[in-house]
Formats: C-alpha cells, sequence, structure tokens
C-alpha cells in the first residue's frame, strides 16, 4: 500500500553522482526493497528513473538525505537489516552525515560475535555505558528498543573479559501456576517457552554449540525468578528480564541477591505488566523507592529508541496516542 501523500507536499528531486550502475543496484535492493523501507519508514513515496529520485510527502528532505546517505555506503550490496538499522541511526541522530569507509559505531564496542554491534540510538549508548559503569542497571522502556538484548551482550562481553565467572539470566514466570498445568513435563520444561528469547540472544551472540557447552559448565544459567531465592550470586552477570512481572516482594529479593563482583541488569516495559489487577508491579516500585540511590542507573527508553522494523515505532507512537486520549475523555 503506498503512502497517504498530501496533495500540498512539495516534491523533492535528487540526482545522485556520480553515476554508478553498481551502487544503484546496491542502494535500491532486489525488487527496489530498500526503496520500500525507506517509504515506510519516513511516510513518503518514492519514484526514480535511472540515478535520478523524486520523493513526495511531508518527510521529503529527510527521506532524499537517507537515499544519498545509503548511496554513499552502497559499495557493497545493501540487506533490509542494513537499511532498517542505518534508518533508525539517521532517525536519531539525522545531521550526522557518515562518509564512505567511515563506520557509524559509537559508545562502547562490545566482544561478541557480532562485531559489528553497537548502540544504534543515544539512549541505547547512555544504556551500555550505565552498564559498564554500575553494579546494577535498570533499562525501561517499550518493546523493540534493545533493552533485553543489549544486556546479554553486555553480559557476554564481560564474560568473554574475563571480567565476571558466569552469565545468569532470569525472568518471572507469571504464568507457570494453574495455567500452564495442562502442560506436559517438570516445572524447567514449563516455564521453558518464557525463557526462550534469552536462549536465542545468547545463540546470536555466542552461537548454539558455544552457549550449550557453558551451558553444561554451568557458566550460563537460565531460570525462572523463583529459582534465585535464598543464593547469593558472586562474580556473575545477572539479568532480570520482564520484570515489570514482578511483584515488589520478588524485586526486593532478586536485588538482594547481588554479591561480591556481580553486575545486575534489570529490564521491562512498564506498559505491559501482566500481574494480577490490583497487584503493583516491582518494577515501578523500584523506580520510585530506588530513583536517588547513589550507583545505581536508570534509562527510560522511548517510542525512538525501538530497533526493528520501522513500522514498529509508529505502531508504538500510535498506541500511546490512543491511551493518551482515553484518559483525556
Amino acid at each position: 500500500m503506498r503512502p497517504n501523500i498530501p496533495p500540498k507536499s512539495r516534491p523533492v528531486d535528487i540526482v545522485l553522482s556520480p553515476v554508478d550502475n553498481t551502487l544503484l543496484a546496491n542502494l535500491c535492493g532486489a525488487l527496489d526493497e530498500n526503496i520500500r523501507q525507506i517509504e515506510t519508514a519516513f511516510d513518503v513515496a518514492i519514484s526514480r528513473r535511472g540515478e535520478r529520485f523524486t520523493v513526495r510527502g511531508e518527510q521529503a528532505n529527510r527521506a532524499a538525505q537517507a537515499i544519498e546517505h545509503f548511496y554513499v555506503l552502497a559499495r557493497e550490496p545493501l540487506s533490509v537489516d542494513d537499511i532498517q538499522l542505518g534508518l533508525i541511526e539517521l532517525t536519531n541522530a539525522p545531521v550526522r552525515r557518515v562518509s564512505a569507509g567511515e563506520s557509524p559505531a559509537d559508545g562502547p564496542q562490545l566482544v561478541t560475535r557480532k562485531a559489528e554491534l553497537h548502540g544504534r540510538t543515544p539512549r541505547q549508548i547512555e544504556y551500555l555505558k550505565a552498564i559498564q559503569a554500575h553494579d546494577i542497571t535498570f533499562g525501561i522502556g517499550p518493546a523493540g528498543t534493545g533493552k533485553t538484548y543489549l544486556a546479554v551482550a553486555s553480559a557476554v562481553d564481560a564474560f568473554e573479559r574475563d571480567l565476571v565467572e558466569r552469565i545468569i539470566l532470569t525472568r518471572p514466570a507469571v504464568e507457570a501456576g494453574e495455567r500452564l498445568g495442562f502442560l506436559p513435563g517438570d516445572l524447567a520444561q514449563k516455564v521453558d517457552p518464557y525463557l526462550r528469547p534469552l536462549y536465542d540472544a545468547l545463540y546470536d551472540l555466542m552461537g548454539y554449540d558455544r552457549v550449550s557447552k557453558l551451558y553444561e559448565k554451568g557458566a550460563i544459567e537460565i531460570a525462572p525468578l523463583a529459582f534465585m531465592r535464598g543464593r547469593t550470586l558472586n562474580h556473575a552477570f545477572i539479568i532480570l528480564d520482564e520484570a515489570q512481572n514482578t511483584t515488589p516482594e520478588q524485586m526486593k529479593m532478586f536485588l538482594t541477591r547481588i554479591g561480591i563482583g556481580a553486575k545486575a541488569v534489570v529490564t521491562g516495559d512498564l506498559t505491559q505488566v501482566d500481574l494480577p489487577k490490583g497487584q503493583k508491579s516491582g518494577l515501578r516500585e523500584a523506580r520510585e523507592v530506588l530513583a536517588g540511590v547513589r550507583g545505581l542507573a536508570f534509562t527510560e527508553f522511548l517510542k525512538e529508541d525501538v530497533v526493528r522494523h520501522p513500522l514498529v515505532a509508529r505502531i508504538v507512537a500510535a498506541y500511546e496516542g490512543h491511551h493518551a486520549a482515553e484518559q483525556k475523555t
């Protein structure tokens, strides 16, 4: 479906130079798929004839800058992922232009299997710096902002640099009661689907074989939050994911598990609380109670930090607008 372009918007014409058919092919992608991604991100319509592009829409100037930006980077074929991630960086830093051969990476560089991994938005960079500088860091914000993935990447980085001896990933399994009682298997097997996103992030950053070996050795542990009770976690990098679904008691229990040489990251989205109605979120209370405590860091992500398909940020914005309108009525 083509964007809904206002009739009075003035088109922007650009001519890419020097003309190079290989660069043009790499820029546009198969069946102009990369151009379609730029259209979606800026809600514009783009037409082209050879190296000449015409852009129509309220954000035509920004879309034209994006086309010129990617043309410089098109010495190699650009995948849809390259375009989508690049668009996020442009959206958050539109005045910054990348020259040929320059790396767009900024902020802390992490040692993982993905050498190109880095913060894509100012708040992601701030988040990575906070994790490195503090023993306990909170990452709060909507889905798709990289809270969990960057936390796992930071854990892998700390492990690879021998700064910690173990990686421990945990989630509150709020659905692990009666709603899962009909499923076969023991408790670990019942809650495994809710821990799967943590496995997927580790596999992506370390590889399946290495994660499996480290898991067998106990160097990596993935478990429901209830399994943390009564333990003291030393020399470990601990991540509590989906923390909006903790109770205040569970959150206090988790934070007091932190031992010598340990680092913890707590992530959650306060707009997606699955606790019973009337039950206060432990993450919400922690943000209120611990806001003034030295040694802790809080990073609040916004819809602009969403690092997924360009439509996701607009979906988040639409829901925010809808909820705000409901509250006024």
